[in-house]
C-alpha cells in the first residue's frame, strides 16, 4: 500500500515563492514517475509539473515554465516542486500524485496516475 503526503502550502503575497514536498510511503518500488497537479473547485485537474523516476526527465505546463521546478528531494522518494513569481492564478488546491507499475503516455494527465495525496493549499493574494 502506498501513500503520498505532501507538505509545503500556505499564503504568499504575488511575487513570491513556495516549496511543496511530497514524500512516498508503502511499497514504492515500482514508481514510474510523480507529478503534481492543482485543482480549483468545480474544474479538472490540471498537471502542473511531472518528473519521471527513470531519467529524471520533466514536463510543465505551459503556464508554469521558467517559474516552477520539479525535483528530487534530499530524502528517498520524496520530490518538490519549488514555486517562484507566483501570480493569484496559481492559487488552488495542490496534489502530489504517482504513477506505479503502469506506462505514463501523457505525463500531464490525471488519468495516468494511480495514487494521490490529500493536497495542501496554496494562496496567492
Amino acid at each position: 500500500h502506498v501513500q503520498l503526503v505532501e507538505s509545503g502550502g500556505g499564503s504568499v503575497q504575488a511575487g513570491g515563492s513556495l516549496r511543496l514536498s511530497c514524500a512516498a510511503s508503502g511499497y514504492t518500488y515500482n514508481r514510474n514517475c510523480m507529478a503534481w497537479f492543482r485543482q480549483v473547485p468545480g474544474s479538472e485537474r490540471e498537471g502542473v509539473a511531472v518528473m519521471f523516476t527513470s531519467g529524471g526527465a520533466t514536463h510543465y505546463a505551459d503556464s508554469v515554465k521558467g517559474r516552477f521546478t520539479i525535483s528530487r528531494g534530499s530524502a528517498r522518494d520524496t520530490v518538490t516542486l519549488e514555486m517562484n513569481a507566483l501570480k493569484p492564478e496559481d492559487t488552488p488546491m495542490y496534489y502530489c500524485a504517482a504513477a506505479f507499475g503502469r506506462v505514463v503516455n501523457s505525463p500531464l494527465s490525471e488519468f495516468d496516475y494511480n495514487v494521490w495525496g490529500q493536497g495542501t493549499q496554496v494562496t496567492v493574494s
